[in-house]
Parts: C-alpha cells; structure tokens; sequence
C-alpha cells in the first residue's frame, strides 16, 4: 500500500465515493418508482405479473457492459446511461420482492381492514404496506448490493464511482488504488446494508416485540 498515494489522492477517492453514493440512491429511488406501481397492478390484475416478471428477467439477464453499450448511442457517456443501466438491474428484485410481500398479507387482515372502513389506499399504506415490510426491505438489500456492484463497470463509460479506482489500478499496473476500491466498495455494501437493517427495525416495532 502506498500511503502516500492515498494521502494525495484523497479528493478524488471521497469524489468516487460520493458518485458511487449518488448512483446506488438514484438508481434505486428510481427503481422503486417504477417497481411500486408494477407490483400494485400485477396485484389487482393477476395475469400481468407473469409478463412483467419475464421483462424484468430478461432486462436482468442482459450482461451489464453490454447493456451499458447498447444505451450509449442514445444517451451516450453520461450519468444518464449508469442510471437506466442500474435501475434496469434492480426492477426484478424490487418488482418481485414487493409483489411477494403484498402477497404474504393475510386475507384475514384485509377484510378486517375493510370491515373498519378503510379505503383500498389507506388500506395498503396503513396495513398491508407495513407488515409487507420486512419482504420489501430484503429486496432493496439485494437489490443494493447488485447495484454497488454494477456502479464499478460503469467507470469504462467515464461514470463508475469507485471503479474509476480500479481502472487507474489496471492502467498503471498500481496495487493501491485497486485496494482502495476494493476495501471502499465492501465497505459501502455493509454500512448500506447494516443501514437497511436499522430502518427495517425502527419502522417495525412489533417485530422487535416478537423476537423478544
């Protein structure tokens, strides 16, 4: 390790950092903005779920450079073309996660939830939404991991966060920036991870009354 290195370095790593940041939240802000209302009416309509889930999995299956490839005649070597790329990678995982954790709601619990009054979006905001939660979440986990990921092959488009670390390390055959990335991208995937945990578990206190 070149310390040195490191210490002259350290706008550009934090400005990585900080790029990879932005395209992990974008991506799945944006995912979960076109996963939700999917999974919603893949709900109230049954038959549309089978054709979205084998869009969502063949848009998943894609090889990421590739993908990244084909988007760059349209929107070229932008921040534009990280973000479709990545927010395509997240929609089978949202998509379905949250489909199976609306699923898992007993029928029990709505019609109670009917019988009391509550309107269909009442009744998914304040019943069904909260107790699908912990399914939901696990999905945003995985979903999040893949994207940190897949931030890094972005960075031959000029748009990587982290992985322009790794292209610097490839291209003067220098064993410190590769570290460095290395080290940041395991590092970000825990703290994302272990922060995913600690919202899941203040925005479901009833599951903590459980376990104990």
């Amino acid at each position: 390790m070149n310390w040195d290195w490191i210490a002259s370095h350290t706008g550009d790593i934090l400005a990585a950092l900080a790029q990879h940041v932005q395209l992990l939240g974008l991506s799945l802000l944006f995912g979960l903005l076109i996963a939700f209302p999917l999974a919603l009416m893949a709900i109230r309509w049954p038959r549309f779920y089978t054709p979205s889930l084998a869009v969502t999995g063949v848009m998943f299956s894609i090889p990421s450079l590739a993908l990244f490839i084909l988007l760059m005649p349209l929107t070229g070597l932008s921040m534009a073309t990280s973000l479709i790329g990545l927010t395509l990678y997240t929609l089978l995982i949202l998509f379905r996660n949250i489909v199976e954790g609306l699923r898992g709601v007993s029928p029990i619990v709505r019609e109670a939830a009917r019988a009391l009054g509550y309107s269909r979006a009442r009744r998914l905001l304040q019943v069904e939404l909260p107790i699908a939660l912990p399914v939901i979440v696990a999905g945003i986990r995985i979903a999040a991991v893949t994207v940190i990921g897949l931030v890094t092959v972005t960075a031959l488009i000029g748009q990587g966060g982290l992985g322009q670390l790794f292209i610097t390390g490839f291209t003067l055959s220098f064993t410190t920036p590769l570290v460095v990335g290395f080290v940041l991208s395991v590092a970000l995937a825990v703290c994302v991870d272990l922060a995913l945990v600690g919202l899941l578990w203040c925005l479901t206190p009833w599951q903590r009354g459980r376990s104990t």
